[in-house]
């Protein structure tokens, strides 16, 4: 019973606290003891407001803790958490009042490992096969010969430089680059962006719209090449209506955009040589096509000709076509004589019969009646028409006699005078101008030939020796005793002769040595 009566006075004696105070003790007291904490967990529920902050659930097994991503965190975290994602998130621990709650401020993002990475793509390539990102009815094939390459890659790695290297070994190719960031953040959204932007150019543009392109990468680990495994990207390959080869990473690296893609290169390089064909290939090829046609030629007149000699000799000869018609002829021949004597003498019977007495001396008479009339009258036309000719003559040689007068040709002869001089004087301008320059160059050129002479030296009093031939001597090896030389000044040439050894080779110098100084001298 003492207990019972002694309880009250112990309670009585704990200080009262409000709510807020309560609430600001736990804040304390958790805050200072997990403030820095890595959490790994699968995402649960995720709510994405207006205000660009990010709520989520963040579970395993047995428990469920409140995550809460600030929108500065959110805007620059490499990942977006999805609902099922396995990750790993660094942060710190605080309460939250007004629901009397912990929950979790994340600093950090990653996924958890490898193995929550490739679940999640798992995921995510069910989800775009079931749309039928990835059938083979949607690819399409990639041009023979294409004009203009586009790829999109980094442009300071070494993927461009092996795709530029292999395009130049094969067949060269205008490339267009679309730089891109190949990893890291913003990776997906710079390489979607970069393939809409090549579908987007007009074919008759300023800049050419590529025939087929690239998108390459060189290996990594599976984070480094995941900005290929989002969604945005396999959904931009997928919709790409210029063909697209894909080469991310080496042969056993394998991405989202490989199977939303038309080709898959295992390398960069590899996709450099599907995009063109080896032109000394084509060459070979159109050189055996070539061959093979002239032979299909040769052997086609071949044909037709030793078909027309087997149809020549089924023809007959062709003096017998032509035999039976001389014959015919012939007998024509023979008897046009005697028909042209018979149609003659049957014309002649017709004469005597008939048709004389209509071309009797009567119809001649009236005929001549009729053209004298006519005459007569003509020349009793003829006087007045000459008359009125003279008449028309005399006037038009009037006319023109006034309009030659010299005092109406003086202008016009002064006129056209005055063009002449006037051209006469352009054309030597023109002349002048036109002989000028080459005059000039001239001049240039003899100054500068005269500054290359050698003469200008031997004025300075240097001399050039020469040979029997007349070829300079250029080293002192090449002469020899009682050999005969020519020593050219700036005046004149004189003949000399070697004596003695020739001396060994030394700087040249100004003045002959003395007879007596053993080294042979020069006259």
């Amino acid at each position: 019973m003492s207990d019972l009566f002694e309880a009250p006075t112990a309670r009585a004696n704990l200080p009262e606290l409000s709510v807020s105070e309560l609430s600001a003790a736990v804040k304390k007291t958790i805050e200072s003891g997990f403030g820095h904490v890595r959490v790994r967990g699968e995402v649960g529920r995720v709510s994405r407001p207006r205000s660009g902050h990010v709520y989520l659930d963040l579970k395993d097994e047995s428990a469920v803790l409140a995550t809460v991503i600030w929108r500065g965190v959110a805007a620059r975290l490499s990942i977006q958490p999805q609902e099922g994602d396995e990750v790993v998130v660094t942060g710190r621990l605080t309460t939250f009042p007004g629901a009397s709650r912990y929950q979790l401020v994340v600093e950090d993002m990653a996924y958890a490992g490898e193995g929550a990475l490739l679940a999640k793509l798992e995921r995510l390539k069910k989800a775009l096969a079931a749309e039928g990102l990835f059938d083979a009815a949607r690819k399409k094939p990639l041009p023979y010969l294409p004009e203009v390459i586009g790829v999109i890659t980094s442009p300071s790695g070494a993927v461009i430089r092996d795709i530029l290297h292999r395009l130049r070994d094969r067949f060269p190719r205008r490339v267009l680059l679309w730089p891109v960031a190949v990893q890291g953040q913003g990776c997906a959204e710079q390489v979607a962006r970069a393939i809409r932007g090549f579908n987007a150019l007009p074919p008759d543009g300023p800049v050419p719209r590529p025939d087929v392109l690239i998108v390459a990468r060189g290996g990594g680990s599976i984070e480094d090449l995941w900005g290929f495994n989002e969604e945005i990207v396999a959904r931009a390959a997928a919709e790409s209506r210029i063909p697209l080869i894909s080469a991310v990473g080496h042969e056993t690296d394998t991405t989202l955009i490989d199977f939303a893609a038309d080709r898959r290169a295992p390398t960069p390089t590899a996709a450099a040589e599907m995009a063109v064909p080896v032109r000394a290939e084509l060459l070979a090829a159109l050189a055996g096509l070539e061959e093979r046609r002239l032979r299909a030629m040769n052997r086609r007149l071949e044909e037709s000709a030793r078909r027309l000699r087997d149809l020549a000799r089924a023809l007959p000869r062709p003096e017998q076509l032509m035999a039976e018609r001389a014959q015919r002829l012939d007998m024509l021949a023979a008897r046009l004589p005697r028909a042209l004597i018979a149609f003659a003498h049957a014309k002649r019977g017709e004469m005597a019969r008939g048709a004389a007495a209509r071309f009797g001396p009567a119809l001649l008479a009236g005929a001549a009646r009729e053209r004298r009339r006519a005459l007569q009258a003509l020349d009793g036309r003829r006087a007045p028409a000459m008359r009125r000719l003279l008449r028309d003559a005399a006037r038009r040689l009037d006319e023109l006699s006034a309009r030659a007068r010299p005092e109406r040709l003086s202008p016009r002869l002064a006129r056209e005078g005055r063009m002449l001089a006037d051209l006469s004087r352009r054309l030597d301008r023109a002349a002048d101008a036109l002989t000028q320059r080459p005059r000039d160059r001239l001049d240039k050129a003899a100054r500068l030939l005269e500054s290359y002479s050698y003469k200008g030296t031997l004025a300075r009093g240097f001399a050039v020796i020469r040979d029997e031939d007349g070829a300079p001597v250029t080293s002192a090896a090449a002469l020899r005793a009682g050999m005969r030389v020519a020593i050219e000044l700036h005046d004149g040439a004189r003949p000399a002769r070697i004596e003695g050894d020739a001396p060994p080779p030394r700087p040249a110098p100004r003045r002959a040595a003395a007879p007596d100084g053993g080294q042979g001298s020069l006259f």
